[in-house]
């Protein structure tokens, strides 16, 4: 039931609010399970100090877990954020981040998933996430 990349672009495109499009998210991978997205380095997005900032690491990777829901049902359904706990550990300076959900159980009305957050090149996450989603469709 995997989606396309294409597909996952268009649910990216179809179903985000224009600033969360604005942070340039592209799908890179998506499986039964899992999804992996690029966010693009931007000074934008730099806090005080230069580092990637915590808002936009924790809205790429609240995106990614709907992609990666939508791939393992086989396409996009409404659902919603339950829960969300992210947990940063090195900050990311001038580099992209890769952002991989893995869903660790999909239910009939609920989805839960953990999130690694790792800067392009980088061996261990700058950040983890995991989150909860209530599936309504």
């Amino acid at each position: 039931m995997t989606l396309s990349l294409a597909e996952a672009d268009e649910i990216l495109a179809d179903n985000f609010s224009p600033w969360v499009l604005e942070l340039g998210l592209s799908v890179q991978e998506t499986g039964d399970l899992h999804a992996v997205l690029r966010l693009p380095w931007s000074d934008r997005l730099a806090r005080e100090g230069g580092g990637l900032s915590g808002q936009a690491l924790m809205a790429a990777a609240d995106t990614a877990t709907v992609i990666a829901v939508s791939s393992a049902r086989g396409g996009f359904v409404p659902m919603t954020t339950v829960q969300q706990s992210t947990t940063f550990q090195r900050a990311v300076v001038g580099a992209d981040v890769l952002v991989e959900a893995r869903i660790t159980k999909l239910g009939k009305r609920m989805a839960f998933a953990d999130i690694a957050m790792t800067a392009e090149g980088a061996q261990e996450p700058a950040a983890r996430a995991s989150t909860v989603y209530a599936l309504m469709g």
